[in-house]
């Protein structure tokens, strides 16, 4: 099947798998790896639910990224991957055997690939480029779509399958959320910094002058994080830093209770992160820290952005919608390397990020404090800022 990037360009070239007297009633769609893996599949859930309305659909994941979908009207049934062992692996995929009309696998490893194929009479997914021909991946599924390293933006690959379903896609992503959170009332900015990965990290002394911005502002500022003990303990180590009280929230909040907080907040700060993807699908203005990684691929998908390229652009500062990404400096042009840290491990440092003055920082947030209501338009593709 020829690939084509754009979801209309697509669509106007599909041949339904479903005719419309029989769509799919039963849906399974599979992602296994992190959170904002999986957050970048609710697009692709939304074009499902709107094209067959009447079907139910269910989503596989990490027990990690369960939360992911909360207050998500979209998903019936969010079924968690408990164990990776062998026997239990087998056991879910005898208990799924072809429970679902229609199975897609959003990632081209092993384990998802079996268990889109054992779970779908028919089964879609992701095979890497240049796999032979005759390979168990591509006689496993009906359709399989080649993946390779110069992908498009994760949202806009996991759309590539409404191409082979013959239905239209929809680009919103939908953040998890809880009703029964009620964030502070008063107005308040969310600094999350501390993402799973060192190579991913800015420095403390840009998180402190970031917070005293803030606080001079007139905002409460929130500090936010996972529950793991190094992660408590970053945030932590910031609060006690800062001369001024805050909030921390780190380690206390479901992910559902974090996207409420999220809507509420004036203004987010963080790195390369699911948060920040969560942050940005909630509406709210967000300034988003990038090193390494290429912002055409992996920027947050603004709330409102619609169109069917990537919101960002390889190089450079810039704006889409309510997001502003600021990228990491380096005297050598090498970003985005897509390497794990200057170290090539995902415990090591980005330069491009440790150099990262904390007055590029400060001047996005204060252009999106500024900007208010109006950061809810999308903005120009790639436009840059600074």
């Amino acid at each position: 099947m020829k690939r084509f990037f754009s979801g209309r360009a697509l669509f106007s070239q599909a041949r339904p798998l479903f005719s419309p007297a029989r769509p799919p009633r039963r849906i399974l769609v599979v992602t296994l790896r992190y959170v904002g893996d999986a957050l970048l599949t609710t697009p692709l859930i939304r074009s499902l639910k709107l094209a067959y309305p009447a079907a139910r659909v269910d989503v596989l994941t990490g027990v990690g990224n369960a939360g992911v979908f909360a207050g998500n009207a979209d998903v019936g049934r969010v079924i968690p991957l408990t164990s990776k062992r062998i026997l239990n692996f087998a056991g879910l995929l005898v208990r799924l055997f072809r429970r679902y009309d229609l199975a897609i696998s959003t990632q081209a490893g092993d384990r998802p690939l079996l268990c889109a194929v054992a779970s779908g009479k028919i089964s879609l997914g992701f095979v890497e480029s240049g796999s032979p021909r005759w390979s168990w991946r591509r006689l496993a599924l009906r359709r399989a779509l080649d993946f390779s390293a110069r992908q498009e933006h994760a949202v806009l690959e996991n759309l590539r399958f409404c191409a082979s379903l013959g239905v239209p896609p929809n680009y919103r992503v939908t953040p998890p959320f809880s009703a029964d959170y009620t964030p502070p009332d008063e107005a308040f900015a969310v600094l999350h910094i501390k993402p799973q990965w060192r190579y991913k990290e800015w420095r403390a002394s840009g998180w402190l002058a970031t917070a005293a911005f803030l606080h001079a502002q007139g905002l409460r500022v929130v500090l936010t994080g996972g529950p793991k003990t190094e992660e408590m303990a970053a945030v932590g180590a910031l609060e006690r830093q800062l001369p001024f009280p805050v909030l921390n929230l780190s380690g206390r909040l479901s992910l559902a209770e974090l996207g409420a907080l999220l809507r509420a907040a004036r203004l987010f700060i963080g790195p390369d992160t699911g948060v920040t993807h969560m942050a940005a699908a909630a509406g709210t203005p967000v300034v988003a820290l990038f090193g390494p990684t290429d912002p055409r691929i992996w920027g947050p998908w603004p709330a409102e952005f619609a169109l069917d390229r990537a919101p960002f652009v390889s190089v450079g500062d810039q704006r889409a919608g309510n997001v502003w990404l600021v990228q990491g400096v380096t005297g050598n042009g090498c970003m985005p390397c897509q390497r794990e840290g200057c170290g090539g491990t995902q415990v090591s440092v980005s330069e491009c990020l440790l150099d990262l003055p904390a007055e590029k920082i400060i001047a996005a947030a204060r252009a999106l404090l500024e900007s208010g209501a109006a950061l809810r338009n999308p903005g120009k593709l790639g436009q840059e800022v600074g």
